[in-house]
């Protein structure tokens, strides 16, 4: 399953006037393609404060003391701002509990859509500009390589080729867009203003009808508005002349202009609604066809093209590109195979201890020689932990010095405070301060840290070498015509306002917002909780996203309008193959859409599973005391309240953090933090009762009968 984000070993602190908060505590999860993943816990159990951490919006207070983020190559905790705006908000959307907190409250929610929309398409512009250049500038080297520097000039010949018809196919494209985008922007307008002038009530009419007439003759193309271009052209000429009659719309007599509107509605909505010709073929054909252009319809024509494309060029280009592909791929596995020699031979340097700077540094830098020149270029989809590693072994070598250094100076530090508060305490005063215990970061850990990195990358690429027969070439060489042909889309698909305006309408309609156009230019305030929430999801979506992180966003509704939002969020995420994260405190709420569940407490994950592992074989008692205080239809019995509050997190505790709220702690809960035992392939839990050796110890009763009638309820349900 592809991994869409990779969180590991991540570890948040926040400077405060008492002390060092320790939020998130080393925590690791992925987030798949397609997925749910619900983060739940109480309030200050770390949930937000990890969402943010991946969307890089941490207060400045912050500390991020350990891990790494990796989203698409990236580790995102090691980018620079103007690398993380190409990916927050667009790639990375984001969700919030309260949406007046994302709104602005004098701007009008139309403007608040689209503005982003606007911004963001002039990027991917010049994003699918750069992407198309430069890959097809790789894709002729690994060509030319390929065959071993033969056909050298005929190979350049082909991707010379390949480009100068892609410019004709944005010349088309682009000619073409701009007259189907002015016909749906006409028939976006007509439909309303139709409907006005029949009430007698057009708003700004004269200056509407104007612009759809001129937008009627901006459609006029060869495979938009076509037969029909004079009798456009004379429609338009008439409603300009007409429109003059709205300014006295309550007398004058509009039967022709509405009838002019009306014939003019019907041939654009019947023009939007053509198949739209294959303008990449189109552009091959247009510059080294020979011949006349068929008079086709555009159906056949579409075979026609495809049909010429491939025998005169395509075919031809797809092996030689299948060619390269098998080629590139060849000499990374053996570069793959040099890198794990490499990294066995040197990885000695990082078992020293104490670590020897120069070694480490020296090792680092090679490492990421061989690691670059061991990545496939050629991949669309990025190995991220390959492209990641030499970022992430940098930062643990630099937080190892960092520590020694600043380990020393808080030992002074504590040992200073420590003798002062016993002094005052030995003459019988009552020291007014309290010791804040050293900020020590443990150097075996951060060591084994770097240990770990190079043995993953290892085992990533032994696993890669392993698999490399199971790759299907063909449909690789495909995926990159079409990466291709998308980025050359892209350069021409250009994001104007009247576009950004009927997407944000659409996208309000999406997420079940009546009256979408009526509803465009009104204020926040005039919205409802519910319908404000919507229109903060609608511009989460507006970029498309690849993740989408929702951070309490049912918290402030009531309970009707929370199963609303959930059954929407659960819709768009089917609907348009995106990734998940909910973060909630009510493991209820996410019952019904979650795939895997993390449940954390005190900053770290206690329990991971699936919702079945979670909800049918609980295993943390803390997850216990959540189901517990969980309310159902079926309960008649007080529910549970967990006794106690979460532990002052600037002096976590030693053991399991929910020892001292947990009635089945044993002794070594305070002593010692459990690790995270293996339950199934599926379902993890950091309790020391999973142990071997610990007492058996059942669920609740209140979880155990739960859990009984709710099998019974889905045996009844699949009946």
């Amino acid at each position: 399953m592809e991994k869409k984000l990779q969180v590991n070993n991540l570890t948040v602190s926040f400077r405060t006037t008492d002390g060092k908060v320790q939020a998130v505590r080393g925590i690791n999860f992925d987030l798949n393609k397609g997925e749910t993943l619900a983060i739940v816990g109480e309030s200050g159990s770390g949930k937000s404060v990890t969402s943010k951490a991946i969307l890089g919006i941490l207060a400045g207070n912050s500390i991020i003391e350990d891990g790494e983020i990796i989203y698409d190559g990236k580790n995102l905790l090691r980018i620079s701002e103007d690398e993380f705006h190409a990916i927050r908000g667009d790639k990375i959307a984001m969700i919030f509990q309260d949406p007046m907190s994302s709104l602005n409250p004098i701007i009008k929610i139309g403007r608040q859509l689209t503005e982003a929309m606007i911004l963001k398409g002039k990027v991917r512009q010049r994003e699918s500009r750069k992407n198309f250049n430069t890959y097809l500038k790789l894709l002729e080297e690994q060509m030319i390589a390929a065959n071993g520097g033969q056909r050298a000039a005929e190979l350049k010949a082909k991707c010379k080729n390949f480009d100068k018809f892609e410019y004709k196919h944005l010349e088309l494209e682009g000619a073409y867009n701009k007259a189907f985008e002015a016909a749906q922007d006409a028939v976006f307008e007509l439909e309303a203003l139709i409907f006005e002038i029949s009430k007698k009530a057009a708003k700004d009419g004269v200056f509407r009808a104007r612009k759809v007439a001129d937008l009627a003759v901006d459609a006029i193309h060869e495979y938009v508005v076509k037969e029909e271009a004079e009798e456009i052209r004379i429609l338009a000429k008439q409603i300009k002349s007409e429109a003059k009659l709205l300014n006295k719309q309550e007398t004058a007599d509009l039967t022709s202009l509405s009838s002019n509107l009306t014939r003019v509605n019907e041939i654009l909505t019947a023009a939007v609604n053509k198949t739209a010709p294959n303008f990449f073929a189109l552009g091959y054909f247009y510059t080294f066809g020979k011949e006349q252009l068929p008079n086709l319809p555009v159906d056949e024509l579409n075979k026609f093209l495809r049909k010429y494309l491939d025998d005169n060029f395509m075919l031809d280009f797809i092996a030689d590109a299948k060619k390269a592909i098998q080629f590139s791929a060849e000499a990374s596995y053996n570069e793959k195979k040099e890198v794990i020699e490499f990294l066995k031979k040197y990885r000695p340097v990082f078992e020293k201890n104490p670590l020897d700077k120069k070694e480490c540094l020296s090792a680092q830098k090679a490492f990421a020689k061989e690691v670059a020149e061991s990545v496939d270029k050629m991949e669309i989809v990025k190995d991220s932990l390959a492209f990641a590693f030499a970022s992430i072994l940098e930062a643990e070598i630099e937080k190892y010095y960092k520590a020694v250094v600043n380990n020393a100076k808080e030992e002074a530090r504590y040992a200073k405070q420590k003798a002062a508060y016993d002094a005052k305490v030995a003459k019988g005063k009552t020291p007014g301060m309290e010791v804040v215990p050293a900020s020590i970061l443990d150097l075996e850990q951060v060591r084994g840290n770097m240990l770990r990195q190079i043995d993953r990358l290892i085992e990533h690429y032994e696993t890669k070498i392993a698999n490399k027969d199971q790759r299907d070439y063909d449909a690789e060489t495909v995926a990159v015509i079409d990466y291709l042909k998308a980025n050359a889309s892209g350069v021409v698909n250009k994001v104007t306002k009247s576009m950004a305006k009927k997407k944000a309408i659409k996208l309000m309609e999406e997420v079940g917002i009546a009256e979408p156009r009526k509803r465009y230019n009104q204020y926040p305030f005039e919205f409802s909780g519910g319908m404000r929430q919507r229109i903060v999801i609608a511009i989460a979506l507006a970029a498309d996203p690849d993740i989408l992180i929702c951070d309490e966003p049912t918290t402030a509704l009531d309970v009707t309008i929370q199963a609303q939002i959930l059954e929407l969020i659960n819709k768009l995420k089917a609907e348009r193959h995106i990734s998940v994260i909910f973060i909630t405190h009510d493991l209820g709420v996410v019952a019904n859409m979650a795939d895997r569940i993390a449940v954390m407490y005190a900053g770290k994950i206690v329990e991971m599973g699936t919702a079945e592992d979670i909800f049918y074989d609980a295993a943390h008692p803390y997850t216990w005391a959540l189901l517990s205080s969980m309310p159902d239809l079926d309960t008649n019995e007080k529910l549970d309240a967990i006794p106690g509050t979460p532990p002052n997190m600037i002096y976590p505790p030693v053991g399991d953090a929910f020892a001292a709220r947990n009635k089945y702690a044993m002794k070594i809960d305070f002593e010692r933090q459990p690790p995270m035992f293996q339950i199934s392939d599926t379902h993890f839990a950091a309790t020391w009762l999973r142990h071997p050796d610990a007492p058996k110890v059942e669920p609740p009763k209140s979880i155990t009968d739960r859990i009984a009638r709710m099998k019974e309820r889905g045996a009844k349900d699949a009946e």
